[in-house]
């Protein structure tokens, strides 16, 4: 029996999320909507739902035409992304983040699981993996229990083909009471008829028996519970397994004295088993889902492992990928360290900017008056010759050729093999293996990284992931520039620079976790299969990286240079670097025209490492000694306003007070052990 098209209402009233009293109508899920009129001129949501790594944000750019963050690794997605739809100029496509459940276990499940409480939404897509339906299943459980309409959307449908597995979708629509399409979301195949089946409103009529002391306690609860979005049913539920997020979302709704029956009964019917109600739940969940699968789905027998099979496997071994590892190092060394910094940068440092970019711009400011006008753009320190010069000339060649280099070990899903490979080691830095996935988007961004820590369900895992972060990982662009420094020191120094870096993340991590009170929670990661990476996916990678890499980096080293310009005309930097001479002369042994650098760092490091590499005439000890340094430096201007806004100003302060100290003095014994035991460069 399919699901029902229409719906019965009957007005009821109901707050909003602000409080307001709203006109709201309820289906007969017991359901309660927003009654649109012809005076509102709200567009019409439809919200995309499911498990990390099922091709939600494919989909999503196939129905907006908007490019996000598309990755071969679970956890890409965590803030909620909206566009237009573009087959529909009345709706528009929000994309929830990637998530196992609604249990609101982790802050990205929060934020899906809220989104349904406070918006109104016209229909769901649900995106799930054809070959991991037993996962899917149990986010359409919930949509049908919470009363909300949705269209599942078996994806990746050429994956299950190649494993073998057979899906039932008429049988499975039969089940769930609602559309059920198939689609390659990376060939757009399918793509027409999930739009076709999306305008059709279907309710699932799927419920689920639990014990009796379950269903009463249920229906005692519905009696307390104000009109919401969701059904009452589906909310007593959630009490009943301890989530009360609801109480803070509507304060105005669960008064006190409204919340205080509604706990106890949630504690008497808890007294009456000796397991807690979220497992006894969920385990009656299970079972439903497990005569659903069962009954939908066959696969035929295995055969034979092909290529990509055996070397995905190898890939995640802990000594036979070690390798793989060290291979993919070396491959991101020559063609990043020689492609990126040596051939590419000096053609556009020394031609088309030295001899055409910066005397034709020196040329035409020859006519400007104003001598300080005349410094600030073509003078040393000016904003052409070494903001746009540095920023696009040496820097955008290095991260380009890495943007190209980590866009493939995206798409090929090489990454969470890589998490599963170290997983042991970030075990014993007291870290979930979910963290892994953010310290690897830090090589590319150490902002949106920070942000992502949101999918680690503990406060103590996300604040070492955010300490991490900001000590020693560097984003895309610095790592692009000290590839290309320590490259052409030789690669002895790119060897003694990646295992310095990897041993203070395994050290500070590993102190960390015995300082900072809480607990690890278990590693639990999706494993997509190995591909070959699509070259489109790559190009739209890194063009999408390049485009933000001009768009926020390159106005920053403007801003940084000009900041350095003041700083030199009105005598301060001079007077900085004599005050910090003793840090940087006797401790570091390091030229004090270096303050410089490191002030510039705060704003940009790839900015601080370029300074160093090119505005300094240092041996090669001394560089390493600086590029090390400046990798543990404080973060970028950005990255700390996000630690403030994630994690709170009191841990902001700390930890980047940590790391200003951890830097100097390790700067100071690392120069120190690399001159005594006269390592040779």
């Amino acid at each position: 029996m399919r699901g029902r098209r229409r719906t019965d209402y009957r007005r009821a009233a109901a707050f909003d999320v602000y409080g307001t009293v709203k006109e709201w109508t309820m289906n007969h899920h017991g359901t309660y909507e927003k009654k649109i009129t012809i005076k509102d001129t709200q567009k019409h949501a439809i919200a995309l739902i499911g498990n990390p790594n099922v091709g939600k944000s494919v989909i999503f750019s196939l129905l907006t035409g908007k490019y996000v963050t598309v990755s071969n690794y679970p956890g890409t997605t965590v803030e909620i992304s909206r566009g237009q739809n573009a087959y529909d100029s009345n709706s528009i496509i929000i994309d929830l983040p990637g998530l196992d459940s609604l249990d609101t276990q982790s802050e990205d499940e929060e934020v899906a699981g809220n989104f349904f409480f406070t918006r109104t939404v016209k229909n769901i897509i649900q995106v799930a993996d054809a070959k991991n339906l037993r996962r899917a299943l149990a986010i359409s459980l919930y949509l049908a229990e919470a009363g909300l309409p949705f269209v599942l959307d078996l994806n990746m449908m050429d994956e299950a083909h190649n494993r073998g597995i057979r899906i039932d979708t008429q049988e499975l629509q039969r089940t769930l009471g609602v559309n059920v399409v198939k689609t390659v979301a990376t060939q757009k195949s399918g793509i027409r008829e999930l739009i076709k089946k999306t305008d059709e409103i279907l309710y699932s009529n799927l419920t689920i028996t639990y014990p009796q002391k379950i269903e009463q306690a249920v229906s005692t609860l519905t009696a307390f519970l104000p009109p919401l979005r969701l059904s009452t049913r589906s909310v007593a539920l959630a009490l009943l397994t301890g989530q009360t997020t609801i109480f803070s979302l509507f304060p105005e709704l669960f008064p006190p004295e409204k919340t205080e029956p509604i706990l106890e009964i949630c504690k008497t019917v808890q007294a009456g088993y000796s397991q807690p109600l979220a497992y006894i739940i969920q385990k009656q969940r299970h079972k439903v889902i497990e005569d659903i699968f069962t009954t939908i789905t066959t696969q035929k027998a295995k055969t034979a492992k092909n290529f990509t099979t055996i070397l995905g496997a190898l890939t995640m071994h802990p000594v036979a990928g070690i390798p793989f590892a060290a291979l993919v190092i070396y491959v991101m060394y020559k063609i990043v360290g020689e492609l990126g910094a040596g051939i590419s940068v000096d053609f556009l440092e020394n031609i088309v900017f030295g001899q055409y970019i910066n005397k034709g711009a020196e040329w035409l400011f020859h006519f400007v008056p104003a001598p300080l006008i005349r410094e600030l753009f073509v003078g040393q320190y000016g904003i052409i010759t070494m903001a746009l010069t540095y920023s696009i000339a040496i820097v955008l060649p290095i991260i380009g050729f890495f943007f190209i280099i980590f866009g493939i070990l995206e798409d090929s899903g090489y990454l969470p093999r890589l998490a599963v490979m170290l997983n042991r080691v970030f075990k014993i830095m007291g870290l979930n293996g979910k963290a892994i996935l953010p310290m690897i988007l830090g090589l590319g961004c150490d902002t949106m990284a920070t942000v992502t820590a949101r999918v680690l369900p503990t406060k103590k895992e996300k604040i070492i992931v955010t300490l991490l972060l900001a000590l020693a990982v560097p984003c895309s662009a610095q790592l692009g520039v000290i590839f290309g420094t320590t490259a052409a020191i030789s690669p002895t120094a790119t060897i003694i620079w990646l295992f310095t870096v990897s041993l203070i993340i395994f050290v500070v991590g590993f102190f960390s976790s015995k300082f900072i009170p809480g607990d690890s929670s278990n590693f639990i990661l999706e494993i997509p299969p190995l591909r070959i990476p699509r070259l489109t996916n790559i190009i739209i990678k890194t063009a999408a990286r390049l485009k933000w890499y001009l768009k926020e980096a390159v106005p920053l080293f403007v801003l940084g240079t000009v900041i350095l310009f003041i700083l030199v005309k009105t005598g301060l930097l001079l007077r900085i670097e004599e005050l910090a001479a003793p840090l940087f002369q006797n401790l570091l042994q390091l030229p004090k025209q270096t303050t410089g650098a490191f002030i510039m760092g705060f704003l940009r490091r790839d900015y601080a490492a370029v300074l160093l590499a090119k505005g300094q005439n240092l041996s090669h000890i001394q560089s390493l000694v600086a590029i090390v340094t400046i990798t543990l430096f404080v973060p970028c201007i950005a990255n700390f306003f996000i630690m403030i806004k994630e994690r709170g100003m009191k841990v902001a302060l700390l930890i980047n007070a940590f790391i200003f100290s951890f830097a100097f003095l390790f700067g100071g014994l690392f120069n120190l052990l690399l001159r005594t035991l006269q390592v040779s460069l």
